[in-house]
């Protein structure tokens, strides 16, 4: 959502800082706060003009008419404010239909002036521009300023001058106050510009001799552009509208929201309330709530909230958990109902989405069954039967009672069901599975002709697309009519390989000659060309890095569809709009702010180029062309007939909804011929009526549905049209937000526009409005899907439509992905993994997940356990891991490995280069010892070999005793690192028989020779023998096998890296250049026949 209430203090915070003008603005940061926290002393201390001045002091909680209410106090000194503040502060209080606690004050100095020093000023954005409006009597008794204000329209992109303001707002003010109150009103429009401001009113506005006051301050900002103001605005907090309390519920979803690319939104509306709400898509969640109150239920809606736009199984588990944390708080006595409900999804993995709902409830199953609760779940769109599976067999398996149903169901007919308004069907039938679709064992693997391209009754030529106009000098240029047909070509901006194939496959299954992409676009990578499937064959796409060359590649493209993100989207959309040859632009993204859209809407209107979106899924002609994930999956697809005209065309704000009218046409009439979604912001590119109009000059199109929406007034066009007698096709027109005239607080939903501002954009009245004009209006969604059959059957049999013959679509291949993740196929698997995952939300080693580790201190030897050993070790056990690479890490320059990671790096190698210099060196004879000797030690103490055994053995086999010797440390001068490491086995480990018994042949070797020690390679090597065998995580076998296969190597390959890359650096830091060895180091020996 976009346009978002601040508090007083924050805008007048904003104001103080920010304004640029010549008018002498006062009390400058003259404001303090009250809550039930505050410490007046210190708020004395912080404000010293609190005790010295007159004061005013209000509510700062989005109250409206404040004066009027009595909830202003005015001239009073500290202990008077103190006094009208404690006989209010959390009390209950009554304002419209909204009842709230006063809890949050605003204290500021009073200002002494006269009645004619007070004058009305506010700024608000529309369509078209910005609105002033300016009256020169402000105050309490200003009355109906749209009546009385005087008004300037600043248009889009242009810029307000002092001459404007006077001559056009100003001819009430006296001259005195002319020049300042002009000075004032531009730095306040460009401020509210800059800040990026929708709505700013102030009322009143008090001139007087020293300057301009602002006394009372309502305003909005777009919360979309916080990318591009941070840095002004700081950290704002939006307040909750009166009468509804802020939630620490809400700011976790809302945090959760502001860190995914999906949309997740929670509004608590009656936390005792019985029936709640988890609802997928930001139209269909006003759908059910519109139905939930149409149906008597708006005294026990619990909540309203949302999710959408694809998020993660974790990211829905931990929206489905915050839902039931609530709904399992406090018992009903008639039990609880929970609505699992959404419409037909374009693009989320319904299955993906539900397991993490299942798991919640799998989490929540002891509460959920304590409280009572009943769950009904209803869901459409790619892989929804999968969904719909494992939700039923959560249910049988807690012993929830759970109702499950798909798109044979009306979406809104389980709310029905959970009111106890409509039967709950044993078994309701159910749709084929989308393999039914996709794997049709058809005889003819041909594509078949394109004997049904049209309607019936819509002439042949009529499906090509019709050119614009070109304008005249000083004219904007004409759109036009027919935006797609079966030659038109797109370009893809942005990378989403996904969104194109699907596509292709919808050009493929109507039977069109050639791909709809002619190209992608991508300035994050270099030219090149991307492999996707026409039917059975692959094929390739280009992708450009530059809008231009792909433009002048492609001149038959006059598409352009893009998934460019909120902070790209306008740039791309600007420099789109510099090529003559598009005529239509998709744009996808949902959070672009609404300056930069009507920028764009601006630039459209000049070219003649028709917007889709923002915020929007695209839109389709079914036998023509689809933009991006529009229409869902090829299921879907195939389902609601998608891949051939019918008559009825449709516009819709909502994507989601957009395919559930998909579904309710094709089950009602022929089908659809054209569906667009407009989107969800409050200024969309295109609008209601310029579809609409479109429809009612295309042949083709016999009738035609609206599904509006609360907020802004674009229905009445339609209505206007109709009396005009300019549409005289039959209208199906629903208004969805009924429900908003019910709630005693204002909600805002979850598109950006679907907030009402008056009462004529509420969907009540709008519908009454077309009801009025002649349009066809049911009395909720649910009689949607009846009126549309009852007008297509009187067009049928007036002879208007006749209904063509069906033509079976080509069946097209699965993609491998999909049925996998259908579970179609099987394959094995290229690899096997068994000690980390990375693919859930959490990593995960060898079970546990990484904040357990942490949590747990397991610290470095935990973890090579996990993931080494696959267990969690003793603690004795982890911390002698960690001393062996301690102890391991380095012995200096001299030895070979040091040596090698040095020469390479004064070679001017990189880090891993010399790394693996070093590493090449470990083997028998340097480092690699622990396994070796772990293995003979091993051999020879399970056979029962006594020490003196062993070493005359390996002496008469002529084999060196690996572990056994050092070049430097002797009996006498002991290695301090297998003294530490002795101490530690000795008093941790619960046995050390494989250790006792090498250094019973220490003793053997140490008689011969002093330096023929146990040395740090064999000691580690028995004494993890020893911690294998005895620590209680192995089986013999199993302890066996970790020795055998090098696990042990790995502990000195590991600690050793840490010397390497130690000696790498140093010498980088030292700046050491090539190394070259000495000659008097080398002795020369050539063979004797040259040096004769």
């Amino acid at each position: 959502m976009s346009a978002k209430a601040i508090s007083e203090q924050t805008g007048k915070e904003f104001l103080y800082k920010y304004i640029c003008t010549a008018a002498a603005v006062q009390n400058r940061f003259r404001y303090a706060n009250v809550t039930t926290e505050t410490d007046w002393e210190r708020l004395t201390q912080e404000h010293p003009w609190l005790l010295t001045e007159k004061l005013v002091v209000k509510p700062d909680q989005l109250i409206k008419r404040r004066g009027k209410l009595g909830l202003v106090g005015i001239n009073l000194d500290l202990p008077g404010v103190q006094d009208w503040v404690k006989s209010r502060l959390m009390k209950e209080t009554m304002v419209a239909k909204a009842k709230g606690v006063l809890k949050n004050f605003l204290i500021e100095p009073f200002v002494e002036h006269a009645q004619s020093d007070e004058f009305y000023v506010c700024v608000y954005a529309a369509r078209e521009g910005d609105y002033i409006l300016f009256h020169h009597e402000g105050g309490v008794e200003v009355g109906d300023v749209d009546a009385k204000a005087e008004r300037l329209l600043v248009p889009v992109d242009d810029k307000l001058s002092e001459e404007q303001v006077t001559e056009k707002l100003l001819a009430h003010v006296s001259e005195e106050k002319k020049g300042v109150l002009a000075s004032f009103i531009v730095g306040l429009f460009n401020l509210y510009e800059d800040l990026y401001f929708t709505y700013l009113e102030i009322n009143p506005l008090v001139v007087t001799g020293d300057g301009v006051y602002v006394l009372d301050m309502a305003a909005k900002i777009d919360a979309t552009a916080d990318y591009i103001c941070k840095a002004k605005w700081g950290d704002v907090e939006f307040p909750p509208p009166f009468g509804r309390e802020a939630y620490p519920e809400e700011a976790y979803i809302a945090d959760l929201d502001a860190k995914s690319g999906a949309s997740l939104k929670l509004t608590l509306l009656n936390p005792r309330g019985r029936i709640w709400t988890m609802v997928a898509g930001g139209g269909a969640s006003v759908v059910y709530s519109d139905t939930i109150c149409d149906l008597g239920g708006v005294d026990e809606l619990a909540n309203y909230g949302e999710y959408s736009g694809a998020p993660s199984e974790q990211q829905t588990y931990d929206y489905a958990k915050t839902i039931l944390s609530l709904i399992t708080r406090e018992k009903h006595p008639q039990g609880k109902v929970l609505i699992i409900g959404g419409s037909i999804a374009n693009f989320t993995n319904v299955a993906a989405t539900f397991k993490g709902i299942v798991r919640a409830i799998k989490d929540y199953q002891g509460p959920l069954k304590e409280h009572e609760v009943t769950i009904f779940v209803r869901r459409g769109g790619p892989n929804y039967q999968e969904g719909l599976r494992v939700m039923g067999e959560v249910g049988k398996t807690t012993g929830i009672p759970i109702h499950v149903f798909g798109t044979e169901t009306h979406m809104t007919a389980i709310v029905g069901m959970a009111m106890g308004h409509r039967p709950i069907p044993n078994q309701p039938p159910m749709d084929a599975h989308t393999a039914n679709f996709l794997l049709n064992a058809g005889c003819n693997a041909v594509t078949p002709a394109n004997t049904r391209t049209a309607s019936f009754s819509e002439p042949k030529s009529a499906g090509e697309a019709t050119p614009p106009k070109k304008p005249k000098a000083g004219f904007q240029a004409a759109k036009a009519t027919t935006l797609f047909s079966r030659h038109t070509k797109s370009i893809v901006w942005g990378m989403q390989t996904r969104a194109v194939q699907g596509m292709l496959d919808f050009d493929y299954v109507c039977s069109r000659d050639e791909p709809s992409v002619a190209a992608m676009v991508y300035p994050f990578t270099g030219d090149h060309k991307q492999k996707f499937y026409w039917g059975h064959k692959e094929i390739l796409v280009p992708v450009y890095k530059s809008m231009d060359d792909a433009m002048k590649k492609h001149s038959d493209v006059d598409v352009l569809i893009s998934f460019a993100s909120l902070r790209s989207a306008f740039d791309s959309t600007m420099e789109t709009m510099q090529h003559p040859q598009i005529r239509t632009i998709a744009i996808i993204a949902e959070g672009i702010p609404e300056a930069q859209t009507r920028k764009i809407i601006k630039t459209a209107d000049e070219k003649g180029v028709t917007i889709i979106g923002p915020a929007t899924v695209g839109g389709i002609k079914p036998g023509c062309f689809k933009i991006g994930n529009t229409g869902g999956m090829l299921d879907n697809i195939l389902a609601s007939k998608l891949y051939r005209p019918g008559s009825v065309a449709y516009v819709s704000r909502s994507g989601g909804m957009s395919n559930e009218l998909n579904n309710i046409i094709s089950r009602t009439t022929d089908g659809v011929y054209e569906g667009v979604a407009i989107g969800g912001d409050r200024y969309p590119g295109s609008t209601f009526m310029d579809h609409v109009l479109r429809y009612q000059d295309t042949p083709g199109v016999q009738m035609i549905v609206v599904l509006g929406e609360i907020g802004g007034t674009e229905e009445y066009r339609i209505c206007q049209g109709i009396g005009e007698g300019r549409i005289t096709k039959p209208v199906v027109c629903w208004c969805i937000g009924t429900c908003a005239t019910m709630f005693t607080s204002e909600v805002q939903f979850g598109h950006a526009g679907a907030c009402a501002n008056q009462a004529s954009e509420t969907a009540v009245a709008k519908n009454q409005a077309l009801r009025d004009a002649g349009a066809y209006v049911p009395k909720s969604f649910d009689e949607l899907g009846d009126v549309i059959k009852t007008v297509y059957d009187g067009l049928v049999a007036n002879g208007t439509i006749v209904p063509a013959q069906e033509v079976p679509p080509p069946t097209v291949p699965m993609d491998y992905s999909w049925a996998r993740e259908l579970g179609l196929i099987r394959k094995p698997a290229s690899f096997m993994t068994s000690i980390c995952d990375e693919r859930g939300q959490e990593l995960i080693y060898a079970g546990m997940p990484i904040t357990e580790v942490f949590k747990e201190e397991m610290g470095l030897g935990g973890v090579l356990g996990l993931l080494w050993f696959q267990r969690r070790l003793p603690r004795y056990a982890c911390q002698f891991i960690e001393m062996c690479l301690m102890v391991t890490a380095d012995h200096g320059p001299a030895v070979s490995g040091a040596h090698n990671t040095i020469v390479c790096a004064r070679a001017g190698k990189d880090l891993i280069s010399c790394l693996t210099s070093g590493l090449l060196t470990i083997g028998d004879r340097f480092g690699g010892a622990l396994d070796a000797a772990a293995k003979q030690f091993s051999k020879a103490f399970d056979s029962g070999m006594l020490p003196m055994e062993f070493v005359n053995k390996m002496k008469k086999d002529g084999k060196l005793i690996m572990g056994i010797g050092h070049r430097v440390k002797s009996i006498n001068n002991p290695d301090m690192r297998v003294q530490i490491l002795k101490d530690f086995v000795k008093q941790n480990f619960p046995a050390s028989q494989m250790l006792d018994y090498a250094l019973n042949v220490e003793k053997i070797t140490t008689s011969k020779k002093p330096n023929l020690i146990l040395n740090v390679d064999g000691f580690i090597g028995v004494a993890f023998v020893d911690l294998l065998r005895t620590c209680g995580g192995f089986t013999r076998d199993e302890a066996d096998e970790f020795v055998e296969i090098g696990s042990l190597n790995g502990i000195f390959v590991l600690g050793r890296s840490m010397g390497f890359i130690g000696h790498y650096l140093d010498q980088k830091r030292l700046k050491q250049g090539l190394y070259r060895h000495p000659w008097d180091d080398i002795s020369y020996v050539l063979p004797e026949h040259m040096s004769m």
